[in-house]
Formats: structure tokens, C-alpha cells, sequence
């Protein structure tokens, strides 16, 4: 199996996208690593170098070397890369927002489709085992009926001097702000582990960064069965602890270390329990830490992908979980825009 990719857009020194790619793609025994391609030449010679593969300056040259192709582009740039991809057949693994538009991820949809080839949706904290132990307690039914959740997701990297630079704050580009670039992530988790919300309610600001889009942003989301989860996103997170809280009738869970602004922060206690029912009235400390501390959390979108090619099965997070996750993050912006709850489409 050959394996390629597309770095249009790569920023090393903030950005996970490529490491996350890079990494498992050279490391894999099941598939060769071709090269990589960017439309700006200095930087795909200086990341084919940091990962040992070869510049293709020609990207239709590259594809139709290749059996699958991995694109972390500018967000705006996904569907023109994934037309070049589908019309060589090749495998497709896309880094996250899928698209900008939802007529972006329709299209997206029907080339997929068209070509019958396999497409995979970059969302990391799927394969996080701290949160697949939060979905043991919450389907065990130690929490009882659940009321609120908070997520709050983000990084520090707005701090630093050269950030106002990078692509994914120039809305021509990246399509949104905070909300996007790291509510996405939050939105997936809240389907992934809770279902489908019906409304919600959001706010943002750009008064801190001084960007063209927004540097904070806080969303709530309404369930059928009346929770509420609120996301909370920001590029400000000097340093942070707590990044999900589960609160229902019958106990409460906390998890740390698992986003940048508490991964170097939080030195323990990843995951604790406290449960109504128990007589001591403490944290349960569990022993599980989150993928983010022990190193390979963004690495594991390549490997999956990677193996259910090499395994012929359908990657594990698909277009339609892309797009329901922007469909999310859209209604939000629409409530920002009119100042009212907003419906989301079952």
C-alpha cells in the first residue's frame, strides 16, 4: 500500500495536522510513504525532509502514484484536493472541518461516492481510551440521569507573537474562528458520546486576540432529554485543568490532560468519579490516562485509517460524521448572527 499527502497549508511548529499524518504514515509497516505535496515549494521540501520522503512538485504526479492520500489543507482547499484525489481512485483521510459549507460536504459526499473509495474524517478524541471509559460509567449508569455537560477545548498558541499569521484566522481560508477550528472537535464528542441535540444557543468574541474571527467562543446545546452541553473554545488557554464534565442524579465525572491547554498542565488524576451513593464522600481516581499524556492522540486518525484499508473495512468515522459535526457548529453560528436559539435538524 503507497501513501501519500498533501501539506498545502502546513505549519509545524503550531500545527498537529501533519505530525498526526506524517508520523504513522513513515512509521507503518503496511504502507510505503511517497512524498508529499505543497503548493509552496520550501515548505513540502522542508517537511518531506523532517519525515524521510520525497517533494512532489507535481500533485497530479504524486496521486497517480499512490493508493490513498491523507489532505490537511486550508480547510477552504478540502474539496478542489479531494475532486484531484477521487478522480485517481485514491483513498481519502481529511483533516477536520471537513468543509466550510455544507454544500461543500455534499459535494465532497457525491465524489466519494462516485468513486468508491473509502473516506475517513480526522476526530482524534474517538480514539482516546479516557473517553471510551467515560462512555463505560455513563452506559453502566453511575451517573443516573444525566443534566449537564461542559467542554471546554482549546490552546495557548493564541498567545504567541506570530499567530495573527497563520491561515486558519483568515476567515477567506479557514471558514470560522475558535468555534471551528476547536468547537468541531467538541461538537463530534457531544454526537460520538450523547446523540444528536436538537437547539442551541451561542456567543463569541474577538476582543482579545484582535483577529478577524473569533478567539473565544461559548455554545449550548438542548438534548431530547432535556440535558444541556456547552462548549466552550478558545486559542487563550494559558493553562487550564478540566477539560469535560459530566454532571448527572447520581454522580459526577471530571476529565483533565485531554486538549493543549491542560495536557502539560495536569500531572494526575486524569479521570475522577465521584458517585452520590458512596459513603466516603471522595474522588474515585481512575488508573486510565488519556492518549494525550502517553504521546500518539492526533496519530491515531492515520492509524485507523491505515488499517482499515489494509484490514477492507470502512474507516471508522466517515463524511457523514464530518458534516453533522459542521452542521452543528453552523447552527451555532447562526444563533450568534441572530441572537436566538436555533433548531437543528434531526
Amino acid at each position: 500500500m503507497r501513501l501519500s499527502q498533501t501539506a498545502e497549508g502546513l505549519i509545524p511548529e503550531i500545527a498537529p495536522e501533519f505530525t498526526q499524518f506524517g508520523e504513522p504514515f513513515r512509521d507503518s509497516p503496511s504502507a510505503d510513504f511517497i512524498g508529499i505535496w505543497d503548493e509552496k515549494k520550501e515548505r513540502g521540501q522542508e517537511a518531506a525532509r523532517t519525515y524521510g520522503t520525497r517533494y512532489w512538485p507535481d500533485l497530479a504526479a504524486l496521486l497517480d502514484a499512490c493508493d490513498a492520500v491523507a489532505i490537511c489543507s486550508e480547510t477552504v482547499h478540502h474539496l478542489q484536493l479531494v475532486r484531484e484525489a477521487a478522480a485517481r481512485k485514491c483513498h481519502i483521510l481529511c483533516e477536520k472541518p471537513l468543509a466550510t459549507t455544507l454544500a461543500d460536504c455534499d459535494a465532497i459526499e457525491t465524489l466519494v461516492r462516485d468513486a468508491g473509495i473509502a473516506f475517513m474524517q480526522s476526530f482524534p478524541k474517538r480514539f482516546d481510551p479516557i473517553n471510551h471509559e467515560l462512555r463505560k460509567i455513563i452506559d453502566a449508569g453511575r451517573l443516573g440521569t444525566l443534566a449537564l455537560v461542559r467542554v471546554r477545548h482549546g490552546h495557548f498558541h493564541g498567545l504567541e507573537p506570530n499567530f495573527h499569521k497563520e491561515w486558519f484566522v483568515n476567515p477567506a481560508l479557514c471558514g470560522g474562528g475558535t468555534l471551528l477550528d476547536e468547537g468541531v472537535h467538541a461538537a463530534d464528542f457531544l454526537r460520538w458520546m450523547f446523540g444528536e441535540p436538537e437547539s442551541v444557543v451561542a456567543m463569541k468574541s474577538a476582543t482579545t486576540l484582535k483577529l478577524p474571527v473569533e478567539d473565544a467562543e461559548i455554545a449550548v446545546f438542548r438534548f431530547p432529554s432535556g440535558m444541556l452541553a456547552e462548549v466552550c473554545a478558545s486559542w487563550s488557554f494559558a493553562a487550564a485543568n478540566d477539560s469535560i464534565e459530566v454532571y448527572g442524579t447520581k454522580g459526577t465525572v471530571l476529565i483533565s490532560g485531554v486538549d493543549l491547554g491542560s495536557r502539560d498542565i495536569t500531572a494526575g488524576g486524569y479521570l475522577k468519579v465521584y458517585e452520590a451513593s458512596s459513603s466516603d464522600k471522595r474522588w474515585s481516581v481512575s488508573d486510565v490516562v488519556p492518549r494525550f499524556k502517553t504521546g500518539g492522540f492526533h496519530q491515531q486518525n492515520a492509524i485507523n485509517f491505515l488499517a482499515a484499508l489494509h484490514e477492507g473495512k470502512p474507516p471508522p468515522i466517515g463524511i457523514s460524521d464530518g458534516r453533522r459535526a459542521l452542521e452543528l457548529i453552523l447552527a451555532a453560528y447562526r444563533s450568534i448572527e441572530t441572537g436566538h436559539e436555533q433548531r437543528i435538524a434531526p
